[in-house]
């Protein structure tokens, strides 16, 4: 029989869809463990750190989310925690509610780098590096981009040639997140037999990796161009089972889930801003929240947020089911990270000149979101990706 209304509990501004009821205990436990640690190690700093262009302590970062189990997180074995997808993204979202970088660093982390190395990596490959990377021990990274092949890594020039038993690899990768701390790089290079990856320690001679600067988004994350000058590597370096632009492009896929995620976690934190604005600032008399155009912009806000977090919701539960389909993470990723770019910018309009302070979270946000739209494939390939999905009809080229 359905509830009357003395029964129904009440109206929750934060969870106006009753989206909770999807969760299970233990992704509440999740979630609240991440948002805890969030709160008590990003958020007092981070407007501090963006504003200096640094992210400082990043390996003690790293080792405390290893301690979380949030590296390599719904990987299986070698110390990953095996959390379900679901679980994963409610991480991201957590994590990027405090900023992007932070999110950044464990996306590229487990999502690709570590998850390159789970999915087409040796034994031994695996033995040596994920229990290091999961505990956040070892930083990775993940060179594909070129500077001048992005959306068509296709066309990469980076080039490993055979030297005997040995590889030896030359080229240069761009925009790499967490390049010039990493241990470990998964490198994408052209061969005489068709894109291979390749496992390079950072130390090797010839591997260079210098910071990148002068960043207006995301500033508190390590960005670096990675230069390999006849970096020369053993042949049990290469991934045995990477052929092709496909492996590449589904280490992509995974990080693109947990962007889904994590763009509403900065949605969020650009809407509960406003909101609490909103119902304090006072204007001709009386808060800026009781006048009909701040509640318009408040209710649009929470419409898309919320559609956007049941989206992501249905894309964890297919994950977990093994149903996704690539085409279904870029209609998460496109429609998620513009919807919480837009909220971000209303969010500013509520705050007025307030809204460009670091005191507030929203311009932070809002720039870094202006990255997440790039990276992992630009709103326009995901659109090209669903519009051949729609059509039938390859419009690539």
């Amino acid at each position: 029989m359905p509830a009357t209304p003395s029964t129904l509990p009440p109206f929750d501004p934060e969870d106006p869809l009753g989206l909770d009821d999807l969760l299970t205990d233990e992704d509440r436990a999740v979630r609240a463990t991440v948002r805890q640690w969030a709160g008590d190690r990003v958020l007092p700093h981070v407007a501090d750190w963006y504003e200096r262009g640094e992210l400082p302590g990043i390996r003690e970062l790293a080792r405390e989310l290893g301690a979380l189990g949030a590296l390599g997180m719904s990987l299986t074995g070698y110390g990953c925690a095996g959390a379900s997808h679901v679980q994963y993204g409610l991480a991201c979202l957590e994590l990027e509610a405090a900023d992007s970088g932070i999110r950044s660093l464990v996306s590229v982390q487990g999502s690709l780098a570590m998850y390159a190395i789970w999915r087409f990596g040796s034994e031994e490959q695996k033995q040596q590096w994920l229990p290091r990377m999961a505990s956040g021990e070892v930083i990775g990274c993940f060179g594909l981009t070129e500077p001048d092949h992005g959306s068509d890594p296709a066309g990469m020039r980076t080039y490993a040639e055979r030297d005997g038993s040995d590889w030896v690899l030359t080229g240069r990768k761009m925009w790499i997140t967490n390049g010039s701390v990493a241990g470990v790089a998964v490198v994408w290079a052209r061969t005489d037999d068709g894109i291979r990856g390749f496992v390079v320690p950072t130390d090797r001679p010839g591997f260079a990796a210098p910071e990148i600067k002068h960043k207006w988004s995301l500033r508190a994350s390590v960005t670096s161009e990675l230069v390999l000058d006849e970096v020369r590597l053993p042949a049990d370096a290469v991934l045995p089972e990477a052929r092709g632009l496909g492996a590449p492009l589904r280490c992509l896929g995974q990080a693109r889930y947990g962007i889904v995620w994590g763009s509403m976690g900065a949605a969020r934190a650009c809407f509960e801003a406003a909101l609490d604005y909103a119902r304090t600032r006072e204007q001709f008399g009386r808060p800026i929240g009781g006048f009909q155009l701040t509640q318009a912009k408040l209710a649009d806000m929470a419409l898309e947020l919320h559609k956007g977090l049941l989206l992501a919701h249905h894309l964890g539960r297919r994950f977990d089911a093994r149903t996704l389909l690539p085409e279904q993470i870029s209609f998460g990723k496109l429609n998620n990270v513009r919807e919480a770019i837009d909220i971000c910018r209303t969010a500013r309009t509520i705050l007025g000149a307030n809204g460009i302070s670091l005191e507030y979270p929203v311009m932070r946000h809002a720039t870094n979101l202006e990255s997440v739209l790039t990276y992992e494939g630009t709103a326009e390939m995901h659109q090209l990706v669903l519009g051949k999905a729609l059509t039938g009809l390859d419009a690539f080229r």
